[in-house]
């Protein structure tokens, strides 16, 4: 079966504003996505994070580097400044653009810690 470049979407929520607790939760969104749908490094095409505007401290991509993702093309900006309710504090999010075989309806998007709230459906 011949793989074909699909999108996975993710998010997650950070503890603090600091580099520590930037790099802890994008490197475990990263993570759970690569095992939840069974991707390698070399199958990634690119990979777009976005932060909350919170977020100063450090470039989630760089959890994409300490994973090994040293090839993949990575792009960082900052989310829309939405107020809560509507939007969340201390917010990661991540489009992944990758080759697989799998079905669009099979891939298994992640949305971890506060950002659970986002898709109560995944």
């Amino acid at each position: 079966m011949s793989k074909i470049l699909r999108g996975l979407r993710g998010a997650t929520t950070a503890a603090a504003n600091t580099s520590e607790a930037i790099l802890e939760a994008a490197g475990e969104l990263l993570s759970a996505l690569q095992t939840a749908n069974g991707f390698a490094p070399e199958d990634v095409e690119s990979a777009i994070f976005t932060s909350s505007p919170d977020l100063t401290a450090d470039y989630p991509a760089r959890a994409a580097r300490r994973l090994g993702w040293t090839e993949v093309p990575l792009l960082g900006a900052t989310e829309v400044a939405v107020p809560p309710p509507g939007g969340l504090p201390r917010c990661i999010r991540v489009l992944l653009h990758f080759y697989t075989a799998k079905p669009q309806r099979a891939l298994k998007h992640m949305y971890l810690r506060e950002a659970a709230k986002l898709r109560p459906d995944r």
